[in-house]
């Protein structure tokens, strides 16, 4: 992704985001209501008001959510103990960590407290936190955070191998193969959330690198979350751009070339190894 469309994408992503875009219909809905466009205003103004009810009280985030969770199964607890786990960045809030001086997540969270987890069962692999700043020409990284802060999430700053310049999924795949070279029958875990997993997964493995999936940080119960309903308006928006933002990524990265799939599953990564 060129450093020209990393801030585009952030704009147009704002702008089409479901829940800002319902938003802005009804908002325009209701200025043209009172001009000689009265009847698209109100059209507009139904679909954002429609969309808000649906999009924060039915369960659509759910539906849009669960294919991405459900991708991959959770990670078996037997077999080898892998050669190395990356965990990517995405969980740590990092300017205000810098600012507050201590270690402070957002709803992403589990995946630095399965970076801690993962290196005090597997005390011989090899620990990569893979996190940018996310920001074009400034901010601290998520990696420099965890690299202040390892005492505080329970790694010794002695097993961590930080990768502190990607900016996106991509990124975190490319740098970190570069920064480990991976070899044939080494086995990798990766690290992220489940509604991630699929994209992630296959960056990794456009960049060559093969691992295997273990999923944290789940929005969904299960297949049966489509028969309930949400309790708050706010956290079914807040699932649906989640889930749309996800597919969106999905989209793009494949017709970038960044991943080999429209829908990366574990049934490519089978008798498959490090290339």
């Amino acid at each position: 992704m060129s450093t020209a469309f990393f801030p585009l994408s952030k704009v147009i992503y704002f702008l089409i985001t479901p829940s800002n875009f319902f938003i802005f219909a009804v908002l325009i809905g209701v200025l043209l209501h009172v001009t000689r466009l009265r009847r698209t205003g109100t059209a507009l103004a139904l679909l954002g008001a429609t969309g808000l009810a649906l999009g924060g009280l039915a369960p659509l985030s759910e539906a849009v959510l669960l294919p991405l969770e459900q991708r991959f199964p959770a990670f078996p607890t037997d077999g080898p103990p892998p050669t190395g786990i990356i965990v990517l960045g995405g969980g740590i809030e990092s300017g205000l960590s810098e600012a507050r001086a201590q270690v402070i997540v957002n709803d992403a969270g589990e995946r630095p407290i399965y970076l801690a987890d993962l290196a005090r069962r597997f005390p011989t692999a090899r620990i990569v936190f893979s996190g940018g700043s996310g920001f074009i020409g400034g901010g601290i990284s998520e990696a420099d955070i965890v690299s202040r802060q390892a005492d505080t999430i329970g790694v010794p700053r002695t097993r961590l191998i930080l990768e502190n310049r990607s900016r996106n999924t991509r990124e975190n795949a490319i740098f970190t193969a570069a920064l480990v070279l991976p070899k044939p029958g080494e086995r990798w875990l990766l690290v992220t959330s489940a509604w991630h997993m699929p994209r992630a997964v296959g960056c990794f493995r456009q960049a060559g690198f093969t691992v295997d999936a273990f999923p944290v940080d789940y929005r969904t119960r299960g297949w049966g979350d489509l028969t309930r309903l949400n309790g708050f308006a706010s956290d079914g928006l807040l699932q649906l751009d989640l889930g749309v933002k996800e597919w969106i990524g999905l989209f793009v990265y494949r017709w970038a070339g960044y991943t080999p799939d429209w829908l990366p599953g574990p049934e490519a990564a089978a008798g498959s190894a490090n290339r």
